[in-house]
């Protein structure tokens, strides 16, 4: 999850990708080349100074092996999707207006990434703990 934000209304997907893109390049440092992206951003209006593709599921033209392998990758985010709506609240918003909204989206950003961060101490630990056993020789 790179970026989350909470956009007023109720915008069509493909509309609100020249907001995002400028804050996430600010975010991540680096500049887009391309965008894996739902067909709902099939008819975007992604600015024209920006120079990235975007390459939409299910597209055939000019997809190469590598945006293939991409794109199915990108099927990895759906179930984030959907478990942030089931398990962090991002079904329905408690808090009231544009200014909740906003908060609602963060918080369940944070509730994710907080649960990501628990599940790779857990791991961590378990990686520390096999590399401490001490090994029995059997000679």
């Amino acid at each position: 999850m790179t970026h989350v934000t909470a956009l007023p209304g109720n915008p069509y997907d493909g509309h609100t990708l020249a907001t995002v893109i400028s804050e996430i390049e600010a975010l991540i440092g680096n500049t887009i080349e391309r965008a894996l992206l739902d067909k709902g951003y099939r008819g975007h209006n992604a600015p024209p100074d920006y120079k990235f593709r975007v390459f939409i599921s299910g597209q055939k033209r000019r997809v190469t092996p590598q945006i293939k392998r991409e794109l199915r990758r990108r099927s990895a985010v759906e179930p984030v999707i959907g478990h942030l709506k089931s398990e962090h609240r991002m079904g329905r918003n408690y808090l009231w207006h544009r200014q909740g909204d906003a908060i609602n989206a963060v918080l369940a950003a944070v509730g994710y990434f907080r649960r990501l961060t628990c599940w790779l101490r857990l791991l961590l630990w378990q990686i520390i703990a096999t590399l401490a056993e001490p090994r029995v020789n059997p000679a």
